[in-house]
């Protein structure tokens, strides 16, 4: 029993120590008693009376209370989840971000006192949202505001992610910085992770190939599927001069692109994604959800601690699979696994890599698909993934166009 507390006291100290001052006056106006972001003052439209849009705050709080779940527990998650299959969530999401930036914008002055401190770069607080070279715009996933980071992951700014869009020009133009070009890699991390959990791939890729690998951090387990994909969207959509975007994604961050992929189409209007998008590599993504989340996703303590994501990859598949795009460009697959029917988990049926079965990484559609002898958290430390990954977005098959092994169906 003494684990419970030792583990949960880990996890809010990792989360304290990803805090900066930005953070912690946010904290203080709240308990100051100061409105929150995007709440109005007192005496102005809304605290008391109607604002322009006819609505007091009366009825924000009592639409707030009917809309948001209570808590974080799995009957709580599952409703936004499947609320209005998800597009009514997503919607509020987009406004209470919006309310949150105009908040910070009219509380004050353009530019803001920065102490320049030395951070962690995001760790499960944090999710980058606009990438120049290694500068990085990142908003905090509980308190809504950006920050600039620089190469060494020193605050230069903070507010809105207008006013660290506004200060990143600045120092362009100052310090001269060259705008990026050519062919870029985003590299993305599972469940719990962080930037430095796919370094050595990242760092594999960047000293064997001509890309700009862009390693992005984003918090997996603070947020839901939908969150994540709007902050890679915002990513991608910045990638101002690169002409040839490709992924590389581990476990979860598989799911983030494909509901981005998604979130980016509509047949209707023939809208699509981005079409600099050429190849993706998987690795051990759970594309059919997770044997294992599913058995947690009822335990109170699996979702406080790994977040809605988590959740989704359990009793939530079912409503966010259809949120979900196959890739149309040329996608691989590589799956962990002992090769035969054993697998590395006695829980698990069939080949496995500890953490997921062989048959919930296929995707019908990949042009390449091969399994590796590695455990789930261990893939990107791997030589012959890093090989494999680095040759199928170059060539678009992991050894050789001959010994391809296209996934026809998830069956075969």
């Amino acid at each position: 029993m003494k684990r419970i507390p030792l583990v949960l006291s880990a996890f809010l100290w990792v989360g304290a120590i990803s805090l900066d001052p930005a953070d912690l006056a946010a904290q203080s106006r709240s308990r100051s008693g100061e409105p929150r972001s995007g709440e109005p003052r007192s005496g102005e439209p809304g605290a008391g009376e109607r604002g322009r849009d006819g609505e007091g705050t009366a009825d924000r709080r009592e639409r707030r209370s009917t809309t948001r779940p209570a808590s974080r527990t799995q009957a709580g998650l599952a409703d936004r989840v499947a609320d209005r299959d998800g597009l009514d969530v997503d919607r509020r999401r987009a406004d209470d971000e919006a309310a949150r930036d105009a908040a910070f914008r009219d509380e004050a002055p353009t530019r803001r006192l920065n102490l320049g401190t030395r951070t962690l770069g995001g760790v499960q607080f944090w999710g980058d949202e606009l990438y120049f070279h290694e500068w990085r715009i990142q908003r905090n996933a509980l308190t809504g505001h950006c920050r600039l980071l620089d190469p060494d992951n020193r605050r230069q700014a903070w507010g809105t992610f207008e006013q660290c869009r506004g200060r990143l020009e600045e120092i362009k133009r100052q310090r001269e910085l060259p705008p990026m070009r050519g062919r870029a890699v985003l590299v993305l991390h599972g469940l719990g992770g962080w930037r430095s959990t796919m370094e050595p791939l990242a760092d594999y890729l960047e000293r064997n190939s001509d890309f700009t690998v862009l390693n992005i951090t984003y918090p997996s387990t603070r947020g839901e599927l939908a969150d994540h994909a709007r902050a890679l969207a915002s990513v991608v959509d910045n990638l101002e001069g690169i002409e040839e975007i490709n992924f590389v994604a581990h476990s979860l961050g598989n799911l983030v692109i494909r509901h981005y992929l998604a979130d980016a189409a509509d047949p209707e209007s023939g809208r699509s994604a981005d079409p600099r998008i050429k190849r993706i590599v998987m690795l051990a993504p759970p594309n059919h959800g997770s044997e294992r989340a599913a058995r947690w996703s009822d335990n109170d303590l699996f979702l406080a601690v790994l977040g809605g994501a988590a959740q989704q990859l359990g009793s939530g598949w079912s409503s966010v699979e259809t949120r979900l795009a196959t890739p149309a460009c040329q996608f691989g697959i590589l799956a962990g696994g002992r090769g035969d029917e054993r697998g590395y988990s006695s829980r698990l049926q069939g080949d496995d890599d500890g953490t997921l079965s062989v048959s919930t990484t296929r995707l019908a559609g990949a042009r390449d698909f091969m399994t590796v002898p590695v455990w789930h958290s261990f893939m990107m430390f791997h030589p012959r993934v890093q090989e494999y990954t680095l040759r199928f977005i170059e060539e678009g098959y992991f050894v050789s166009d001959a010994r391809r092994r296209p996934i026809l169906d998830n069956g075969n």
